[in-house]
Parts: C-alpha cells; sequence; structure tokens
C-alpha cells in the first residue's frame, strides 16, 4: 500500500483501536510542513521537495514517501517520512531565496492516525460530518476539517484507510471518540 511508504512500515504504529473491520492505530513520526505561498512559490517549492504541491482544491499529491496536500488557494502540508525536517527546509529554502513564502516545521506539533478497514468510514462519520462515501470522497481528496470540536486533515489513502493528521495535542480526545464511536457501531 502507498500510504505504509510514507506514515508506517510493519511494527512500526502504535495500536488505538482492533477490532472487526476497524483498525485505528498512531503512526511512526515524519516531518512535517505547513507551506504558504502563489502558484511560483508553489511550483518551486514541490520541485525542491520532490513531490509538487496540488493546485486543485482537496487534491494531495503523493510520491514515494512525500506528499503534498492542498488547505487552501495558497496553503499546503508537506508531509515526508525519508528525511530529517532541518533537511527538507534547507532545500526549500535554497529553492525559494529570491521568493516571498512562509515554510514553518510543524512536525512535533502534528501526528496522524490510521483509520483503516470495511467500518472506517462509519467510524469517522461518527464525528467528521462529511459524506465519505467513496463517491464523494475519493481516494486522494483531503480537506481541513472539524473531528468534534478538534480540526483535523482528513486524507483518504485507498478505499477503505483514512490518515486523519491532528494537533498532538488533540489526539487523545479524538482517539476517546473514535473509541466510544466504535463502541456505538
Amino acid at each position: 500500500m502507498s500510504e505504509a511508504i510514507l506514515y508506517s512500515a510493519d511494527g512500526d504504529t502504535e495500536t488505538v483501536l482492533a477490532a472487526p473491520g476497524l483498525r485505528v492505530s498512531r503512526t511512526r513520526p515524519v516531518a512535517r510542513f505547513a507551506f504558504r505561498g502563489d502558484a511560483a512559490a508553489a511550483g518551486k517549492a514541490g520541485a525542491a521537495f520532490g513531490a509538487s504541491l496540488p493546485m486543485t482544491p482537496l487534491a494531495a499529491n503523493q510520491v514515494a514517501a512525500r506528499a503534498a496536500l492542498w488547505l487552501g488557494p495558497d496553503e499546503w502540508l508537506l508531509l515526508a517520512a525519508d528525511e530529517p525536517p532541518a533537511a527538507i527546509a534547507a532545500g526549500i529554502e535554497a529553492a525559494l531565496a529570491d521568493v516571498p513564502h512562509a515554510l514553518v516545521d510543524v512536525s512535533e506539533r502534528n501526528l496522524a492516525l490510521l483509520v483503516e478497514g470495511e467500518r472506517a468510514a462509519r467510524l469517522l462519520n461518527t464525528q467528521v460530518f462529511l459524506d465519505l462515501d467513496l463517491a464523494a470522497f475519493p481516494v486522494g481528496m483531503a480537506t481541513r476539517t472539524l473531528f468534534a470540536k478538534a480540526e483535523i486533515i482528513l486524507w483518504r489513502l485507498g478505499d477503505e484507510a483514512f490518515a486523519v493528521e491532528c494537533w498532538r495535542s488533540f489526539a487523545p480526545y479524538i482517539e476517546g471518540l473514535l473509541l466510544e464511536g466504535a463502541r456505538g457501531l
């Protein structure tokens, strides 16, 4: 599975919930950056990052162990599992030396939960009020939304797999609501 290249490897995750047709786990740490800039800056940043920044709303672009998720007309979340954050930032900053932009390392602020299995969408819909049917929220779609009262970035990785990017401080709250929701399914 391609998402395994970015978020986890066997034995490299912490299981939060395991039930028939459902698994929730915390992923291994990855480098994360909040990037802001215009289209020219996004083009240069994507070339330096190794995964182009999507210019289409709700899109994500993953290339091996790197991904760029569109969050707004001039905002992206960059994820990388193959290099220390400082090295990635240095490469992007060098490519954008003369271009206005903002690049902030949020690696320690965020973490990701993988929600997988045939009941993954139903579980997420206990607190995320979006249509997560495959036709409405296809593989590769990513959006910033709310999980109850916590802001998340929801990214569909596969037919039955989602990544929930959240602030580390909100993770226990989200995990608790996922556990409660699983009891009700």
